[in-house]
Parts: C-alpha cells; sequence; structure tokens
C-alpha cells in the first residue's frame, strides 16, 4: 500500500496529504479507481439525483442573470454521474456557448460523457471536458455542487493550550491517528481562527482546517472575467463549525449508504469527508477578488427559485406524488434542505440573485 510505504520512508503523514492520497491518488483514490459512486447502487445519493428539479431551479436563475454572463460558459466542477449537466442542459432556456465539465477522473468522464451522449445533439455537441481550469479569459456561470466538503484538509487537536497536528501513522500493523507539533502554516492558521472566534478552543479539541481553500478558489476563478460561481455544499458559518460542542470535528465517510467515523476503514474504497466552513469560503472569495454576494440554505435557495411551482403546477397524480418526495427531500430540515447551504460569488457582478431573495443569511458569516 502506497500510504503504508510513505510512512515507512517518512514518518506520521500529515491528514490532509492522506486524504488526497485515499481521494485522489491515480489509479486508486475513491474519486479515480473507477468503482461506482454515485445513486441508490453507490455510497450516496446527491441533490441532482434527487430527479430533475434541482438542475430546473439552477436553470432559472442562470436563466435570469444578463445576457452574456450565462450564455457564454457554464463550468461545472466534479460533475460527478452528470445528472446535473444533463438536466441542467435540458433546463436551460438560454443555452451557454459551451459547457465546460471539470473532471480530473478519467473513470468518472467515461460516466458522464455516457450519461450526456443521451442528450439531443446540439445539446451534446455543447459538453467539453478538461483536466485544468480554463487558461484564456471567459464571462459565465461556475458551478460546484458537493465539492468543497471533498477538498483535502489539515486535521489539529488542541493540547494543554498548544495546537497539535492530528497526522496518520502505524500502530501494531494498522492505521491509526497521531498528535505531532504542528508545522508553522497550521499554527498560525488555527491561532487566526481562534482570534476570529474570540475565543480559545479548550483541550482535547479537534477539527479541520483547510489550508489550501484560497489558492485553489484562484485557480479555479482566474480567467472568469465577469460572473456568478455557486458553491452547494453541507457547512455551516465559522461560529456554528467551531462550536464548542462540536469538538470532535465534522470529518464523515461514506460507504454503501452507511455513515462511519472511521476514516481508516477500506482506504480508497469508502469516501471521506468534511462540512465546509462557509465563512472561510467567503473570505477566501474576497481574498481572490469576488464578491459576496449571497448565502442561503439549499431549502431557501431553491424556494426561491420556485421549487414548489412544479409541484403545483403538476396534474398526474402519481407524477405529483414523485415530485413531492423530491421536493420534500431537497428542502425538509431533516432531510437535505438545512444541512445544504449556497454560497454566491461574483466577479464584475452587480445584479440582484433571485436564489437568494428569500433567505439570504449572509449576515450568519
Amino acid at each position: 500500500m502506497r500510504i503504508v510505504n510513505e510512512i515507512d520512508a517518512g514518518g506520521p503523514m500529515s491528514f490532509d496529504r492522506y486524504m488526497a492520497m485515499v481521494l485522489y491518488e491515480p489509479g486508486l483514490g475513491y474519486y479515480v479507481n473507477g468503482l461506482h459512486k454515485f445513486g441508490a447502487a453507490g455510497d450516496f445519493i446527491t441533490a441532482p439525483e434527487q430527479g430533475s428539479l434541482f438542475a430546473q431551479c439552477l436553470a432559472r436563475q442562470i436563466d435570469a442573470l444578463p445576457t452574456g454572463l450565462g450564455g457564454d460558459t457554464i463550468l461545472e466542477l466534479g460533475a460527478g454521474s452528470g445528472a446535473l449537466a444533463h438536466d441542467l442542459l435540458l433546463a436551460l432556456d438560454r443555452l451557454p456557448d459551451r459547457y465546460l465539465i471539470l473532471e480530473p477522473s478519467a473513470a468518472l468522464r467515461q460516466v458522464q460523457q455516457e450519461r450526456l451522449a443521451t442528450l439531443p445533439l446540439d445539446l451534446a455537441e455543447r459538453v467539453e471536458w478538461i483536466a485544468t481550469p480554463p487558461e484564456t479569459d471567459y464571462r459565465g456561470v461556475i458551478l460546484a455542487n458537493e465539492v468543497l466538503d471533498a477538498l483535502p484538509v489539515a486535521a489539529f487537536q488542541i493540547e494543554q493550550g498548544e495546537v497539535q497536528s492530528r497526522s496518520v501513522q502505524i500502530d501494531k500493523g494498522r492505521l491509526t491517528w497521531g498528535l505531532q507539533p504542528a508545522e508553522p502554516r497550521l499554527q498560525s492558521a488555527v491561532e487566526a481562527l481562534q482570534v476570529d472566534l474570540g475565543r480559545r478552543l479548550p483541550d482535547g479539541y479537534a477539527s479541520e482546517i483547510n489550508l489550501n481553500l484560497r489558492p485553489w478558489l484562484r485557480e479555479i476563478t482566474g480567467h472568469l472575467r465577469a460572473g456568478l460561481v455557486l458553491l452547494i455544499d453541507y457547512g455551516y458559518p465559522r461560529q456554528e463549525f467551531y462550536h464548542p460542542d462540536r469538538s470532535e470535528g465534522t470529518l464523515v465517510c461514506n460507504y454503501r449508504h452507511r455513515a462511519h467515523f472511521d476514516p481508516f476503514v477500506w482506504p480508497g474504497l469508502t469516501d471521506l469527508s468534511t462540512f465546509v466552513d462557509f465563512t472561510a469560503v467567503a473570505e477566501a472569495g474576497s481574498d481572490v477578488e469576488l464578491d459576496v454576494l449571497g448565502f442561503s440554505s439549499q431549502a431557501g435557495f431553491l424556494l426561491s427559485l420556485g421549487i414548489h411551482e412544479k409541484l403545483e403546477q403538476c396534474t398526474d397524480d402519481r407524477d405529483r406524488l414523485r415530485l413531492a418526495g423530491e421536493v420534500k427531500r431537497l428542502t425538509l430540515p431533516s432531510e437535505m434542505g438545512e444541512k445544504f447551504k449556497v454560497i454566491a460569488l461574483g466577479r464584475d457582478f452587480d445584479h440582484p440573485l433571485q436564489g437568494v431573495a428569500l433567505m439570504d443569511q449572509l449576515g450568519r458569516l
């Protein structure tokens, strides 16, 4: 195993390095090993796989943008099964000149290509797969649904008032947690975090922090000259993310629709993710010259875009029952409605956003 060999050669491994290997190591990582991830037969179901309503609401938001911003380029990051791209292209009134999918995984690209091959030709021919962000300037929309939660994060713990790095080590032939002195970058990041929180984290408090969010966002949006960035994921504003009661962090593992909390079980076969600190996303956006346009729960976002109207317009009893279940899963607090959030960033963008009209919660960040 490459992880074991690297630890044997260099000592305990930082958790962000471990997470990057488990998820993205060529040929072996969870997202690149070719095994089925999405839907009922996979490990989890994302909002676009609940049905087409999620994509239809996003289409309404994009269609409402001024000409040129929604009609030049749509860039989707990590398109998963291709469900969102498929349904969004069918739902848009104003089609983009090109629909780019940034997907580094060859296995997932194949899944997406098979899904999108079922589109009418005039839609399918707009789709292009890229392995790195665009290198020329463009205007349009960037979409990322359940991407932020899969970015590798550093893990830390407070011991005797000091920041320690939660590392990965080998004990009695098994991967397990260890503690190491925090390297300067992690140390300074957690110290700055505590200053912003206005309180010290207590001894024994463990959590995560994304040290690379700013450079990642800069790379993703570097050539966006004007447009909208919609990032949708599960998470909290900072004060809630680092709440005193959330003292064991937010790391969660998924395997066959079952959540567990041991990241060392079946590495490469189990999805690892963490909740998102949306305050950090807003700060990173500002640092890379993006404006923070709005922040809402997924329920507020979809209701603002008329998801309930789709149900009201349905006259077939069977379809109405199906749509009612979809609306509930997407919007109820006990389902995805409050757990998932939407943050909207923009560049050279000064237009009102329909998606945050009902429940803009920027003040919580």
